[in-house]
């Protein structure tokens, strides 16, 4: 009896106590020496020497490099993550049909956001959008053009094939778009169809509005993974060409790991977990005017 009313009392906290013991360790004290790094002066092989604002100051008031990063990140994520949410919900809706081996199509699509931030793709996907990669000589085979450029060298280029290279992964919003779209009842398509309905109004009608809170959970998630980009960056171009690639995350890379100012690079990581949160909050409020469900309407 002691037992049962024990696990009783304490099972539940028995059985959170791993994923408790991990936020602890791995997310809330590394988060915690961050923002005490973030004042200090730190290399990595000296002692950290409290600085108060000077890292906050100096990269809001003599940072090229912060303003570049950040604005190469801003148009990266607000390019990027809208068309991949489109890519990934007209192919999940292609998919949603009951064809034949249908199971195959969607592992293939699948497949990119598996691999697709690995090291091994990005150097891929360098060689296919360089001067004698398969990119150029594709357009050379459909149009006769000879287009003697590398795709990711050049500064009007370089951005848009990392941004491409986003797109490409669409395969995990795709699956829960799937899965919402799933949970959809069929009753309502038939009603409007009864009505009179064609398949572009039941699409914008019906689809969209009650796939609003999955559409809502994939923005959040990929406007997170945007800002958070960095092994596109690093070994595809490296931050170039002339630093229009420079992701902010790999900026604070560079400074940390290359120029051992760790104190001035968390100083940076800060900044950026705010800009994230207050972009985050955002989306949440604006979600009362956009965000529908089943049961009560909008959010």
């Amino acid at each position: 009896m002691k037992k049962k009313r024990f696990f009783e009392l304490y099972g539940g906290y028995i059985f959170v106590a791993p994923w408790l013991l991990g936020f602890i360790l791995l997310t809330l004290i590394p988060f915690i020496c961050l923002l005490y790094f973030s004042f200090t002066d730190y290399n990595m092989f000296t002692s950290p020497v409290f600085a108060g604002l000077k890292n906050y100051i100096e990269i809001v008031t003599q940072d090229e490099k912060f303003i570049i990063s950040l604005t190469v990140t801003f148009i990266y994520a607000l390019i990027s993550v809208p068309l991949k949410l489109i890519a990934a919900l007209l192919v999940a809706v292609l998919l949603k049909q009951k064809r034949r081996g249908i199971g195959i199509y969607r592992t293939l699509f699948y497949i990119p956001s598996i691999i697709g931030g690995s090291v091994a793709v990005s150097v891929m996907w360098r060689n296919l959008f360089s001067r004698d990669g398969a990119v150029n000589a594709l357009i050379e085979a459909l149009t006769g053009i000879n287009a003697d450029i590398s795709w990711v060298a050049d500064p009007n280029t370089a951005l848009g094939s990392l941004i491409l290279m986003s797109i490409w992964q669409f395969g995990s919003p795709m699956l829960i778009f799937l899965a919402g779209l799933k949970n959809i009842s069929t009753s309502y398509y038939e009603a409007a169809k009864v009505d009179g309905a064609n398949s572009i109004q039941c699409f914008f009608k019906i689809t969209l509005p009650l796939l609003s809170p999955i559409i809502f959970f994939n923005l959040v998630m990929q406007m997170i993974n945007g800002f958070m980009t960095f092994t596109q960056g690093l070994v595809v171009t490296n931050g170039g060409p002339m630093n229009r690639t420079l992701f902010y995350q790999l900026y604070v890379y560079q400074q940390g790991f290359e120029d051992f100012n760790m104190g001035y690079a968390s100083a940076l990581s800060c900044i950026m977990f705010v800009i994230v949160l207050i972009l985050t909050l955002f989306v949440f409020k604006s979600s009362d005017a956009w965000v529908y469900y089943e049961s009560g309407g909008k959010k």
